[in-house]
Parts: C-alpha cells; structure tokens; sequence
C-alpha cells in the first residue's frame, strides 16, 4: 500500500464525522477505530497478519479497545465491526458487533485489547453470524500465525473457521475468548444506517443500505480491499 494513500487514511480517521449526532458519533468513532486498529496492525511486518490467511479470509471482524477486568471472577466488553468478501472479491459495507463474556479462576489485573478475527469459510461466517455466536460453543478461535511471510499451516487452511489475533496492552492473567458471546448491535445498525439491520443483512444478503458516513465505509473497505485482497491461485 502507498505511502500516501496510507496517509490519507490517517487523516480522514482524524477528520470524519463534523456535524454528526452524537449518538451517529459514537459509531463513527468505532469504525474509525476498527480501521486505524488494522492499519497499525498491518504496519508491523513482524506481528502482522500473514498475507496467505487474508487472500483465503471470509470476513473481517475488529473489535478494537475490548476491556477485560476482575479478581477470581472477571469480565469482558466490547464492540467492533465487521464485513465480508462478496462474490466479487470486494468487501461489504461493515455491520457493528458486540462482545461480552465473563470467566471464573486464577486471574487478576486489568487489560486493553484491540481484537482481530480472521473467519475463513462461510460456515464460520454463518455462525459467527447467528443471533448470539459463543466461543467454545459454537466454534472456537484458534491463535493463527503472524507474519507477512509465515505460512499457515494446513490445519489452519483447511480446519479452522475462526483465527484470532490480539493487541494488548496491560496485565492480565488467565484470560479467555472461551466462553465469550458475540452478538449483533442492531441499534449501532440502526443509528449508522437509519434502520435496524441485522448483521447478516448487511454482510451477507448486502442490503443497500445508506450510511450515515459513506466516507468512513469507503476508507475501511479500500483498506481491507487493500491487504486482503481475495486471492486468485487458491482455492478459497
């Protein structure tokens, strides 16, 4: 990706959103987060997301700044966004998320992570999609490689639904996506496309929806168009 393009999306994660509702704000400022989360993620060569997984990726989801706390009983929250390759090999426009999970054991601190899940099939992506998706339920998210250069395993290719990657900052011991809930945010849908949109509406059945910032979903799917490019001499 060029410098300056690289540059452009800098400044419009800054500028986006003069004159909005603050309620209309809030996701903005969510998707602008998601965004800026996988740009700077991709800009680590060494910690990065290996360009073999997201030339074979599904969907994207990012759940930037989820918050992580306890002692003995601990908690988690969070919200992101997510958007899935269409025929075409393009990605569609983002539908926002929740995520809330609470675990039981040796653990103590507090932390900040910025969340990256990497689905690579439409099983996967169905399920992650369901009224409400658990971890180690319903499937599990497996740590996936890092890298520009690594390669994923054949396990990995062909096995896992869901790879996960995290950003963390803070201490935190004992913590777990297992047990953890993902779920549709219909009133952030709703706030951003002005109806209450379910989440496989908008990245599956691709409703035309309009946003309340076209800007904003075209930076976040040149970016993604920009490093998971949909790959053309493997199969998907």
């Amino acid at each position: 990706m060029s410098t300056s393009f690289r540059v452009s999306i800098m400044l419009l994660v800054l500028h986006l959103g003069t004159g909005l509702a603050g309620a209309q704000q809030d996701e903005l400022e969510r998707l602008e987060s998601a965004t800026t989360v996988f740009l700077e993620i991709m800009d680590a060569p060494d910690n990065s997301v290996p360009r073999t997984i997201l030339e074979r990726a599904e969907a994207i989801a990012i759940i930037p700044n989820t918050v992580k706390a306890g002692f003995i009983f601990g908690g988690h929250r969070g919200k992101g966004v997510i958007s899935a390759r269409t025929p075409d090999g393009s990605w569609s426009q983002p539908a926002f998320l929740s995520l809330t999970g609470g675990s039981f054991g040796l653990q103590i601190g507090g932390q900040s992570v910025d969340l990256v899940l990497v689905i690579m099939n439409r099983l996967g992506l169905e399920k992650l999609l369901q009224n409400e998706f658990k971890f180690g339920g319903d499937a599990s998210a497996v740590v996936g490689p890092i890298g520009r250069d690594a390669e994923a395993t054949t396990d990995l290719h062909l096995r896992a639904e869901i790879l996960s990657y995290s950003r963390t900052r803070g201490l935190f011991a004992g913590i777990t996506l297992k047990g953890s809930t993902i779920t549709a945010d219909r009133n952030a849908n709703e706030r951003f496309y002005g109806y209450p949109y379910g989440s496989g509406q908008l990245v599956l059945e691709e409703e035309p929806a309009i946003p309340h910032s076209a800007d904003a979903v075209s930076t976040w799917q040149t970016l993604l168009s920009e490093e998971a490019p949909k790959t053309t001499n493997a199969e998907q």
